[in-house]
């Protein structure tokens, strides 16, 4: 069976902040009501892909958690395909440390195998700071996703996980 299906992306695509695009909603839920497949892609890992599917709902898509895959169960799966059991220092949000915990990882505060940043509310000059002495000191870099910046909203965009780390 040749079955097709739609990847989509969120963020500036089907709304930006609280707002959605016009038609986004009718769009989504005409695929669940036809049956055809979808999978909602995120680089934002700042939320877990229930915290996703929450806000989705409350904005009127006909979505379940299964329909959200974020950067950060990429980013998760990903390295635990690479180095079961590692351990990392993380500068983020829930989202991704969930994953993280989920895919076996211990989240440490010195000698991690990776240090892995994604998007967050409140970064601190002296987790970044330390960061880049582990970096120095062997641990490899990760970033969950190459973005510059992230749509909000009203025109206005915040960073995401890529402008700081562009040494």
């Amino acid at each position: 069976m040749n079955q097709k299906g739609f990847l989509i992306d969120m963020d500036g695509v089907i709304y930006r902040g609280t707002e959605t695009i016009p038609g986004a909603v009718e769009f989504i839920n005409n695929l669940r009501e036809q049956g055809f497949p979808f999978l909602f892609l995120t680089n934002n890992s700042q939320r877990t892909n229930r915290d996703v599917s929450y806000k989705l709902r409350k904005l009127g898509f006909h979505v379940e958690d299964e329909d959200v895959f974020t950067c950060g169960m990429a980013t998760a799966r990903y390295l635990a395909s690479r180095t079961p059991n590692a351990t990392a220092y993380v500068i983020g949000e829930g989202g991704l440390l969930a994953e993280l915990h989920a895919a076996g990882f211990s989240i440490v505060d010195d000698h991690p195998d990776y240090v892995i940043i994604g998007e967050g509310r409140t970064i601190m000059l002296e987790s970044v700071d330390k960061a880049i002495n582990m970096i120095m000191n062997g641990a490899k870099l990760i970033a969950t996703n190459l973005d510059p910046n992230c749509p909000v909203g009203n025109g206005s965009t915040v960073p995401a996980a890529a402008p700081s780390w562009r040494w």
